[in-house]
């Protein structure tokens, strides 16, 4: 895949998976703007992508205000002449039942996930369509923000909200040929190391090198971050150019559209619906087949 031309912007690339998309658009051809709150771990990021021949700057700072916004795509048009892919993957965890989740829990994740996937796509279209040439917006979401997980109220409603956001950019952004898409992805992280059916293979594998096991990766859709990597690169390319407003998910052997809310089933009772009627009706009727929520717990084969 050749971006060679294109400029692309990718926040909290400073580590993971952040860090993987930006050099795999860079290895792709792309010049890349390096956003981390960590300013050594972006210049050291830039710094790789240079060595090996690509083009990056670095722009410094936490995710979530305008001001950071701005300067991210100031940086781009400076220094490479334009913008046409920005990739919102910073983010922040403060885990907590909800009855131990405090006002600044809450807040900070949602103001660096959520207001900030906002702060960053809302400057980047605005730059986008006075440039006139179309781009790329891909938002990174989670499995939690489309099932919910246990301890992350702040994070799964954050997630969710920003696979919402892609949905709703995408109809607003068409007519200027803007893409709006949502990745959900699953990779080895500190965050899935912490996950205790899978640390022992993670640090094993990290340890000797060795590959992940097939059910890993292809029943767990667990792989390494640069199996994530090439949906990005896809999506940031021409041949993605029809595929907008889409929830993909990639992970090890596994790609993956997920399903957009719809009606799962529906019944109707003239002249509306008393409390009782939904009590006698409820389990044989549309709650007969209930959805289910959380991450499922991994499943690991019997040695």
């Amino acid at each position: 895949m050749d971006l060679s031309g294109k400029v692309a912007v990718v926040t909290g690339a400073g580590r993971g998976l952040g860090r993987a998309y930006a050099e795999a658009l860079a290895a792709a051809g792309a010049a890349v703007v390096v956003n981390d709150v960590n300013t050594e771990a972006a210049a050291e990021v830039a710094g790789a992508i240079t060595v090996s021949g690509g083009r990056a700057a670095v722009v410094a700072g936490p995710v979530g205000g305008s001001e950071l916004a701005g300067r991210l795509v100031a940086a781009a048009v400076e220094e490479f002449g334009r913008l046409d892919v920005l990739i919102t993957n910073a983010g922040i965890l403060r885990d907590r039942v909800l009855w131990k989740m405090s006002d600044e829990d809450f807040d900070a994740v949602v103001d660096v996930h959520l207001r900030g996937t906002f702060t960053c796509a809302r400057a980047a279209a605005i730059h986008m369509r006075e440039q006139g040439t179309g781009g790329r917006l891909i938002l990174i979401s989670s499995p939690a923000g489309q099932r919910g997980n246990f301890g992350q109220t702040n994070y799964a409603a954050a997630k969710a909200g920003i696979v919402a956001m892609a949905r709703t950019w995408a109809m607003e952004l068409a007519r200027a040929d803007i893409t709006v898409n949502a990745v959900v992805p699953v990779a080895a992280t500190e965050m899935t190391k912490t996950i205790p059916a899978f640390a022992p293979i993670l640090e094993e594998a990290e340890r000797t090198g060795t590959p992940f096991p097939e059910w890993l990766r292809k029943d767990e859709g667990l792989g390494t971050v640069e199996d994530v990597a090439a949906l990005i690169v896809y999506l940031a390319s021409d041949a993605s150019a029809g595929v907008t407003g889409q929830a993909i998910g990639i992970g090890g052997d596994r790609l993956a559209l997920w399903s957009h809310p719809s009606e799962k089933a529906v019944a109707f009772a003239g002249g509306g619906w008393t409390a009782d009627a939904i009590a006698a009706s409820w389990e044989k009727g549309v709650g007969a087949e209930p959805e289910t929520y959380g991450i499922p717990a991994p499943r690991v084969p019997e040695a």
